[in-house]
């Protein structure tokens, strides 16, 4: 891996050590549901709260290549602050990338990330209409009052809210000509409250929780980005395919830890009745062959499409193509680890069943597994239709027929 950043590979050593002190502590969070705040005040530590962000903002400057490399392995920690990890780049790299942002909002942001942890996340999901991918615009609504606008509404799996500073909330505003617009709302505003919520099977620590906005007042300056609430939700290129891939990333170091466990497992259990290692056993080998195809795939795919967009390269829908095969592929690899190893891996202890658990909730991120089919096959089609009308089939030449003589 190239990084451009030339401590990297140093920075990746520290990654490491946190993820396996994280994982010390993963099966708590996961029982209790308690949020990891200790693993933000290490990140923070670290600076790696600040690895996507501009360099002339006190951050390092990193591209998908590094945030990659950094989400995969605090996933194979404790994927759920991991999760949270990816949602506050994602923020960060839209801020320094769109240009779109006005400049006393990042300024607000980088003042309060040098202060400590200033975590940012979307606001867009909602209970009557789901998230945006579906094509619904938002109920949440924002009403202009002089020289603010009052914001009411209820937002859902709103992940890290125990720690986000602000949300990026998504509105439609009441104006003549209503826009989809995105509000920088801080968590502690007068009327905001929080809604515990989140009681999944999986990723149970990320505390992807309701927020219920009741005519919260937010400076009329303090827009992010707005468009015409006519048109369909814009979303640049390179942005969509950094979030998708740091979601996929989550979700493949998740992966990684369970073929860790399994292997583990397998070097060293040997049964009285077979009298060596289970690892020698032909279908265990097999199995785990399957997983390490799989968990290569992803390593390529997921680096491919971070070369492609760290360099500018064009990369259409590939990034949720992306996410849908490494997601794929690590509820596979958790699935086949949980039954290569038996009865021990269903034991919450062997914390093979909790890693098939959080890699399963991956399905639930939008746009879900048969939307991107849909989107693709849609594609396939229109390409094919274009191609008809720009080459029309070729006609049959007609031989005249020969007149009878006589």
């Amino acid at each position: 891996m190239t990084s451009t950043i030339p401590e990297f590979p140093q920075l990746l050593d520290t990654v490491a050590s946190l993820a396996d002190d994280f994982a010390l502590t993963a099966a708590h969070h996961d029982a209790t549901g308690e949020f990891p705040f200790a693993n933000f005040g290490r990140l923070h530590q670290a600076g790696l709260l600040g690895l996507v962000t501009a360099r002339e903002h006190g951050g390092l400057g990193g591209g998908l290549t590094e945030a990659q490399a950094v989400i995969a392995e605090i996933g194979r920690g404790e994927p759920s602050t991991a999760l949270v990890l990816a949602m506050h780049y994602n923020s960060q790299y839209a801020l320094r990338k769109s240009g779109k942002w006005p400049r006393h909002l990042v300024q607000r942001i980088v003042e309060a990330g040098r202060l400590g942890p200033a975590l940012i996340n979307a606001a867009q999901a909602e209970p009557g209409i789901g998230s945006p991918a579906h094509g619904k615009p938002p109920e949440t609504i924002a009403r202009r009052d002089g020289n603010v606008w009052r914001i009411s509404g209820h937002k859902n799996y709103v992940t890290g809210i125990p720690i986000l500073k602000w949300v990026n909330l998504l509105a439609l505003t009441d104006e003549p000509q209503p826009r989809l617009a995105s509000f920088l709302v801080p968590t502690n505003a007068p009327g905001l409250r929080v809604e515990k919520t989140w009681n999944a099977a999986g990723m149970r620590a990320t505390a992807s929780d309701d927020v219920i906005l009741d005519n919260v007042a937010v400076p009329a300056e303090d827009i992010t980005e707005a468009q015409p609430a006519s048109e369909p939700l814009r979303r640049e290129e390179g942005a969509t395919a950094f979030f998708f891939s740091l979601i996929g990333a989550v979700y493949h170091g998740a992966a990684r830890a369970a073929r860790d466990r399994l292997v583990s497992f397998v070097t060293t259990h040997a049964p009285a009745s077979l009298g060596a290692p289970l690892s020698t056993v032909p279908h265990i080998q097999a199995g785990l062959g399957e997983i390490e195809v799989r968990l290569a795939t992803s390593t390529r795919l997921l680096r491919s499409l971070a070369d492609d967009v760290d360099a500018g390269r064009p990369v259409g829908t590939d990034g949720m193509t992306v996410r849908h095969v490494v997601i794929d592929n690590a509820v596979a690899v958790t699935s086949l680890a949980l039954e290569l190893a038996g009865n021990p891996g269903l034991n919450r202890d062997f914390q093979l069943e909790r890693h098939h658990r959080d890699t399963l909730t991956a399905r639930s991120h939008a746009p879900q597994n048969h939307m991107i089919r849909t989107i693709a096959a849609k594609a396939a089609l229109s390409r094919h239709a274009t191609s008809q009308v720009a080459e029309p089939p070729a006609v049959a030449a007609v031989k005249p027929r020969l007149k009878a003589v006589g």
